[in-house]
């Protein structure tokens, strides 16, 4: 607009810049009287504009006008912050509209390209430039982008970028307890994580009447992470925690409730197999504890808290002890515990078991009836120590010593394997019974794997009823010592005449006698064997003798027989034993000898080198 100060009846010239360049007209460009009108101003519109008066009846121009630059600058830019993005259902989102010119302006705000103009409501509330959502919903979700406008002047800012607002859901939080069932005494560990970030402060939670975990001597709370130590059942019950965002008050969900179970160390159980048990018998002992199978598993014996180690006779795999070749040594109290391999609490202790090991046992053979009938049903039955169980029987048949069987030690007899051998059954039965079955029997049992085996039984004796002939002999052992009648008689001979008899062991005649009748006066081990008589009425089965050493005989006869001819025969080691004979005076092993001789003799012997010295 120009004007001139005189008065108002001028006509005006404006100019661009010094070049006295004339403005025109154009399709932007009017003029009119005095005023200039640019629209929709253009950045080449800048420059320096000036202008003259002319009156129309004098040509005298006024002066020029003062020369005004026209800057025309670019829209300025409209900046959108969303705060916070993403959001979570139910938080409070702040939507901040800027211009970077000034800040004398009002805003409109936008979401999606379709330009829906943001209307306020209950929840989105517009103050200056801010735009608020309340308890942001998934529905809110979209693209926002805003404009300022002057109320001065009608052209708006440039829209602003848009900015994408997402609206999630609370994130989920997760509770790990472990270990969960946990033992009392056991270290528990609750872990509280927020599937979207870390940053959080954690609030614990015991059952759903919404108790505060609170911290204590037992319970610690560190970050994410509650810790109880040393369990208590009191510790049981359901647990939850929620994630707090410390520059945001909307909490994360809640986490599922896990319930935590504080049992009572479980019972550890030991089992020993067999027991009692025998010398050189494999004995297993095993260990198990009730809650599940992963555990370590550590051995005691006795209450002295001694640890069972590994030898040569002694292994340990897994829950199983195993003692091979057990020896008396090895009886005790034993007992185990088992200890978690991820977890250092025990269980409890097993009650504790007393391992028994006895000598090897010797069954006992009974025959029933001793006595048979042709086709008399004959039961043999083996009897083994009455506290032991699981024991498979091998019967046998004793015959004279052959090479190629089975013998005992002093290999002085045989034994023939009965045609089905081994049995569960503590007894055998001949059905039926005859003459053939007519002999010795002997019994073993076994159990295990390997199998263990007892000694053999004593020999015990079937005897046929309608034999002709029958060599009556003692049908338990005799003592070593003892006198011995063995009587051959006649069945059918009533008044059992004393016929010239033939009595013989093991197959070799012996001695004839016309009475009937041997008697070994002195029984000793050597007499041992398979006995018969044949006479002319017939020749009788063959019966087993047994004859018993009394214990320490052997050692003792032999000790004093042997001191007896050393003395006689070297005097001059007198000086260098005449303790030791003192010490078997005063155990009495001279008193053992088989006849007084023996000890008159010892004694004479003595006292005749005791003076010489």
């Amino acid at each position: 607009m120009c004007s001139v100060t005189y008065d108002s009846r001028w006509n005006y010239q404006q100019y661009k810049d010094w070049n006295y360049n004339v403005v025109s007209q154009s399709v932007r460009h009017t003029i009119t009287g005095n005023t200039f009108t640019i629209s929709r101003a253009a950045e080449s519109d800048q420059g320096q504009y000036w202008c003259e008066g002319d009156r129309a009846s004098r040509p005298i121009s006024s002066q020029p006008s003062d020369p005004l630059t026209l800057t025309v600058k670019a829209l300025p830019k409209t900046t959108l912050t969303v705060k916070p993005n993403p959001a979570f259902t139910g938080e409070t989102v702040t939507l901040m509209c800027s211009v970077t010119y000034d800040s004398r302006r009002n805003y409109q705000w936008y979401k999606d390209w379709n330009y829906n103009v943001v209307s306020q409501s209950v929840r989105h509330t517009i103050t200056g430039d801010t735009f608020t959502i309340s308890r942001a919903a998934e529905s809110d979700q979209g693209q926002y982008w805003c404009e300022g406008n002057r109320a001065s002047r009608p052209i708006s800012s440039q829209p602003s970028d848009p900015v994408t607002l997402t609206v999630k859901a609370l994130p989920k939080t997760t509770l790990i307890v472990k270990p969960n069932p946990a033992f009392t005494g056991e270290t528990v560990t609750l872990m509280c994580s927020v599937t979207y970030d870390s940053r959080r402060n954690y609030q614990w939670y015991k059952d759903w009447n919404y108790n505060v975990v609170s911290q204590s001597v037992r319970h610690t709370i560190t970050g994410d992470t509650f810790t109880i130590s040393r369990a208590a059942e009191s510790d049981q019950g359901q647990y939850w925690c929620e994630g707090n965002r410390a520059s945001r008050p909307i909490s994360s969900q809640p986490s599922d409730p896990v319930t935590l179970t504080v049992k009572a160390l479980p019972k550890t159980t030991l089992t020993v197999k067999p027991n009692p048990a025998y010398t050189g018998e494999k004995v297993t002992l095993m260990c198990s504890v009730t809650y599940d199978s992963r555990w370590n598993y550590q051995w005691y014996k006795d209450w002295n808290y001694n640890v069972v180690s590994q030898s040569v006779r002694h292994t340990i795999t897994g829950d199983t002890f195993t003692i091979s070749r057990a020896a008396e040594s090895d009886q005790g109290l034993y007992w185990c515990e088992g200890n978690r391999v991820s977890r250092p609490t025990s269980s409890q202790p097993s009650d504790p078991l007393t391992l028994t090991v006895k000598d090897q046992p010797q069954p006992v053979l009974s025959i029933s009836p001793q006595w048979m009938n042709p086709g008399d049903s004959v039961t043999l039955s083996c009897e083994v120590d009455k506290t032991s169980t699981d024991w498979r029987f091998s019967w046998y048949r004793t015959v004279p010593y052959r090479a190629g069987l089975l013998s005992l030690s002093d290999k002085s007899y045989s034994l023939q394997p009965l045609s089905d051998n081994v049995t569960s059954e503590d007894s055998y039965t001949l059905i039926p019974a005859g003459p053939t079955h007519t002999g010795g029997y002997v019994c073993r049992a076994g159990r295990g794997d390997p199998v263990y085996d007892t000694l053999y039984s004593e020999p015990q004796f079937l005897w046929s009823g309608d034999g002709d002939v029958i060599l009556e002999s003692p049908v338990h052992p005799v003592t070593e010592g003892d006198s011995v009648t063995l009587t051959c008689t006649f069945r059918h001979q009533g008044t059992n005449p004393k016929l010239n008899t033939d009595f013989y062991k093991d197959g070799t005649l012996i001695k004839n006698e016309t009475t009937g009748e041997m008697t070994i006066p002195t029984v000793s081990k050597s007499d041992e064997g398979f006995y018969k008589c044949k006479s002319g009425e017939g020749e009788s089965p063959e019966s087993w003798v047994t004859v018993r050493v009394p214990p320490g005989s052997i050692v003792s006869i032999s000790l004093t027989r042997l001191l007896c001819g050393l003395l006689v025969m070297s005097p001059f080691l007198l000086v260098s034993i005449v303790l030791t004979v003192k010490c078997c005076r005063a155990r009495g092993l001279c008193s053992t000898v088989k006849s007084c001789q023996d000890q008159i003799a010892c004694d004479d012997v003595i006292e005749q080198n005791e003076s010489s010295v």
